[in-house]
């Protein structure tokens, strides 16, 4: 049993190292950040089995930052947005 729970921090640790950082931030500070960048890319995503939600993940000066809502977010006119089947983020 300890052995798993060993394997799965490391997988964990591993697809951070990957994956670089990401930072959870509320759907307010996404969008103050979406508002700062030039030209922004959101990667949004629909999920969830009993309580839909939505995922948004987007990039800006080297920081990956992502937000989860239950109810779709309205995105500025100037950003483009990318389709996902689905945006995994590791728990920590």
């Amino acid at each position: 049993m300890v052995a798993a729970h060993v394997a799965v921090i490391h997988a964990i640790a591993n697809a951070t190292k990957a994956t670089g950082a990401i930072v959870q931030v509320d759907a307010g500070n996404f969008m103050a950040i979406l508002k700062r960048a030039e030209r922004p890319v959101v990667v949004v995503a629909r999920g969830g089995v009993l309580t839909k939600h939505y995922r948004y993940l987007t990039s800006y000066k080297g920081l990956a930052f992502y937000t989860k809502s239950e109810q779709a977010i309205v995105l500025p006119n100037h950003v483009e947005i990318v389709e996902a089947q689905k945006i995994w983020i590791p728990d920590m």
